[in-house]
């Protein structure tokens, strides 16, 4: 049985990556979340609202989802990212985007999911790099997500950075 998460992504090049790779990356941060993730399971794509530096302007939005197709394994070499070092990391099929900078706004859901038990300060939840989503947590992100998705060869297009692969 494949379970769900919303993969939690803080920075524009580290989107960007993860938008060409169709890989995740993870840090040294033993985490039980992160060992568990198995091929099939399901990650919405999370983009922070600092994470395009402009919290002011931007909000955090579920911007796509994509299927895990390699469970997490140390890497070969460490990848680093916008200054951080990132060890282990797993093969992703992105299924669907909405191009940017659209997405489904977290905060207004955050009532309704089991996933963030504390609501006054749901935000400490996202910063690990996985959350566990309940199943109807699931059900009810991709109800409101699908609809604004396109294959992920277009709307990648939209996303700065996320168009040409380092050289």
């Amino acid at each position: 049985m494949s379970r769900s998460y919303l993969l939690i992504l803080g920075e524009r090049d580290a989107i960007a990556w993860v938008l060409r790779e169709q890989r995740m990356a993870f840090p040294g941060t033993p985490r039980a979340e992160i060992g568990a993730l198995a091929v099939g399971d399901r990650l919405f794509l999370y983009a922070t609202r600092s994470a395009w530096h402009n919290p002011t302007r931007d909000r955090g939005r579920i911007f796509g989802w994509a299927t895990a197709q390699s469970a997490v394994r140390e890497l070969d070499q460490p990848v680093e990212i916008a200054g951080r070092e990132f060890v282990s990391g797993c093969t992703l099929q992105i299924e669907g985007l909405a191009p940017y900078p659209g997405g489904v706004e977290l905060q207004p859901m955050i009532e309704q999911l089991d996933a963030f038990p504390k609501r006054n300060a749901w935000s400490v939840y996202l910063r690990r790099a996985l959350v566990v989503l309940p199943a109807a947590d699931a059900r009810l992100i991709g109800r409101r997500l699908r609809p604004l998705l396109q294959r992920h060869e277009d709307a990648r297009l939209t996303y700065p950075g996320a168009v040409a692969y380092p050289t």
